[in-house]
């Protein structure tokens, strides 16, 4: 089968990238060579990072098919800013480019990998339901940690992506970091499309996203800033969707997609990974969702909705 794709999210991304590095000190990035001489954008070990540079990255996580912003928010008291994300090519900027699916370790060092290079490695099934595949000779992936790949992770990249290490960018966005927080406040929209994927809903039928989320204080430690981008997400954040459909579909989606649907759902996100000794997996996956989903019929020009945002538990979890 043909993909309905024809244009190359690296192309997009690469751009982005290009601009992030032009732009480093304004941005209060370091840039340097890694090993096998990639190139290495810090954005949050040893330097700041800033709060432009995490809107930025974002973008690069969604392959350059979405935008991102700040916005001020008065319905979080103890937050008084939000990230807002939109894009009308969703299903591929969240699931082809942005979701953290790739798994990327060596020894002490792992980590999630995210961005465009997931579109030309093709290595987890996602791939296979999207029917999209890049090809470049550049690219770029974003990874969550505290610490720069090592050796043998960039030449996992480079074979897995048939790229040369020195066209190669890995961007690091620690959680303790605005970048980081900003980075992963910006999957709003990401968790709602994969859930979609979960529920089996066909994903052909997205059509458009936009959503938000309020941004947490940063953390001062992993645990403590994993746990306050969730809660952000799973009872703070909103997303809009316009969907093609039977009416009959939309409103029992609009009901199974919150995260109020799921058996964990009440608990700051910290508490709830205690009580799994720290097992990621453990957790129920129909968590990961917004708190408020917003479903708009592009056939009917109906609109329904499910979940609430929970003021209280995001206050608890930022405090």
């Amino acid at each position: 089968m043909k993909s309905k794709f024809n244009f190359s999210v690296n192309k997009y991304s690469n751009l982005l990238v290009k601009d992030l590095i032009k732009h480093k000190e304004k941005l209060n990035l370091e840039v340097s060579h890694g090993p096998l001489n990639c190139t290495i954008i810090d954005a949050g070990i040893n330097i700041a990072g800033s709060i432009e540079a995490g809107l930025k990255i974002s973008e690069i996580c969604l392959g350059g098919l979405g935008e991102v912003s700040i916005l001020p928010s008065s319905k979080i008291n103890i937050s008084s800013y939000l990230i807002s994300v939109h894009s009308s090519k969703p299903v591929l900027a969240c699931l082809g480019s942005q979701y953290a699916g790739w798994s990327l370790s060596h020894e002490g060092f792992f980590s999630l990998g995210s961005g465009p290079v997931r579109s030309i490695v093709q290595k987890e099934e996602i791939f296979k339901k999207l029917n999209y595949k890049d090809k470049s000779t550049k690219t770029s992936v974003v990874l969550e940690v505290d610490k720069f790949p090592p050796e043998e992770v960039v030449k996992k990249v480079a074979a897995d992506s048939n790229v040369q290490p020195k066209n190669l960018t890995f961007i690091i966005t620690p959680t303790t970091s605005i970048c980081g927080n900003i980075q992963v406040i910006a999957r709003v929209l990401e968790v709602a499309i994969h859930k979609i994927h979960e529920l089996k809903f066909p994903l052909e039928r997205v059509i458009h996203g936009i959503g938000y989320a309020p941004l947490p204080p940063i953390a001062k430690d992993f645990i403590t800033g994993m746990g306050r981008t969730n809660d952000a997400i799973i009872y703070g954040g909103v997303v809009q969707l316009v969907i093609d459909g039977p009416e009959d579909d939309l409103k029992e989606l609009s009901k199974n997609l919150p995260s109020s649907s799921s058996s964990d759902y009440g608990k700051p996100f910290k508490e709830i990974f205690k009580k799994y000794n720290h097992d990621f997996y453990k957790i129920d996956g129909s968590l990961f969702s917004p708190a408020l989903i917003i479903v708009n019929s592009r056939i009917s020009g109906k609109t329904y909705m499910g979940g609430e945002i929970n003021e209280k538990l995001v206050t608890k979890s930022f405090s």
